[in-house]
């Protein structure tokens, strides 16, 4: 196969999560083929090209070239309709989403700076380590609920809901509203993907901005000690965050903030008992749990791809001529198994000793939530496998559901004793 050519469309299984749980002999496939391999383009006509890039120092490249990659495509010649097309044709009328909106997932700098640096003080590491206790009690409440049963849904009894509460918590989400947000967080997550968009999805999202406007609408006129009533006084304060671009923020910060962390406690809880002797390992020396938590994000992360960079003008990357507009697809699982940078990289090794990954992402657009997500994994897997050690798997193993979802494959159940 040349590197030059379109990789069969099947390829695009890759970003759904549809290659099933494991995509990785694909994508060493793919690194041994070229750092950038040209693919179907999956969201908009044949005159365009997009681009999957597999192996990390590419990867970082696009990453954190901003003179020459963006991701907004509207930015490159005023390319408005095609941002739209993105959007999946979203309806004008609805309340913006992280998704429909301008959040920080869409724009460059200098507007991404400005957003970030809003909510950036509430997401600094000294005030990350402040919510310590409360995310361990948390924890706790949660195995508190099932430690009689000797039996869980290690899902939906604990990787889903300590994540969730805890960044409902921070924001000041309602205890009651939350199992509603799971739903249309979930329907986000599984029904929209590059080139994708599942029935249902669009009064999902309609009904997640719904609710979001009414939630600020309602911290206007009784603020509290959260971070959407933080956000409001910014906005009232000067002309620094639209309302659109704060309902935007509010939804990416309720979804981001849970989903990911989610998929990292349930897939690192997996791959842990698919490799018994580092579990073994983990159990006998628990001060190797922040290294574990390094390794499982870098051995399989939550995210399969970072969102779509669109070339700012040609260039040559990796000796392939990607031209201006075309979209270039970090495909950041790949790239965190590339043999270039790791010693046995398809091996987990909860001692491996990690200077980079890109689990978060990187460059100004490397997830917000980091420290955070890492707080959470640390005491999720240092609490599990302190008061349930004997964990184990209640299915057979290739019985384990998955769901496709935004940018990867994620978990559906994981039903386990102990």
């Amino acid at each position: 196969m040349n590197p030059s050519d379109p990789i069969a469309p099947e390829a695009l299984n890759l970003f759904s999560g549809a290659s099933g749980d494991n995509p990785f002999p694909v994508f060493a496939q793919m690194r041994e083929l070229n750092a950038v391999i040209p693919i179907p383009f999956p969201m908009g006509g044949p005159d365009r090209q997009a681009w999957m890039v597999t192996r990390m120092e590419e990867a970082m490249q696009v990453l954190k070239d901003h003179a020459h990659f963006t991701v907004d495509p509207a930015s490159i010649d005023g390319n408005e309709d095609f941002r739209k097309s993105l959007a999946g044709g979203s309806d004008a009328s609805a309340p913006p989403t992280f998704f429909t909106g301008h959040s920080m997932l869409t724009v460059d700098d200098p507007d991404h700076r400005r957003l970030r640096s809003l909510v950036s003080k509430a997401f600094s590491p000294r005030y990350m380590e402040s919510l310590r206790p409360r995310v361990q009690e948390i924890a706790d409440e949660l195995l508190d609920h099932v430690q009689a049963q000797g039996e869980m849904d290690l899902v939906k009894d604990y990787a889903y809901p300590l994540p969730i509460n805890v960044i409902s918590e921070m924001l000041g989400v309602p205890q009651e509203d939350r199992e509603q947000i799971h739903t249309w967080s979930a329907a986000l997550a599984h029904g929209l993907g590059l080139g994708r968009r599942e029935p249902g999805v669009e009064e999902n999202m309609r009904a997640f901005g719904e609710y979001t406007a009414r939630l600020v609408a309602s911290k206007r006129r009784q603020p509290a000690d959260d971070l959407i009533s933080q956000l409001i006084a910014i906005e009232e304060a000067g002309d620094r965050l639209s309302e659109t671009e704060l309902v935007s923020m509010i939804t990416l910060l309720i979804f981001a903030g849970h989903e990911t962390t989610s998929n990292l406690i349930a897939t690192g809880s997996l791959m842990l008992l698919d490799h018994p002797e580092q579990l073994e390992k983990l159990k006998a020396e628990p001060s190797l749990v922040p290294s574990a938590v390094e390794e499982l994000l870098r051995f399989n992360g939550p995210a399969t791809i970072a969102g779509p960079r669109f070339a700012t003008e040609d260039i040559v990357l990796a000796g392939q001529s990607i031209k201006k507009g075309d979209a270039v697809i970090p495909v950041l699982k790949s790239a965190n198994r590339d043999e270039r940078q790791f010693d046995q990289s398809e091996q987990l090794d909860i001692t491996r000793q990690i200077n980079r990954h890109l689990a978060f992402g990187h460059g100004i657009h490397m997830c917000l939530g980091a420290p955070l997500a890492r707080i959470e994994g640390d005491i999720a897997f240092t609490t599990l496998l302190k008061r349930m050690p004997n964990l184990r798997l209640s299915i057979p193993r290739d019985e384990v559901p998955w769901n496709f979802t935004l940018s990867s494959q994620g978990l559906a159940a994981l039903p386990v004793a102990f």
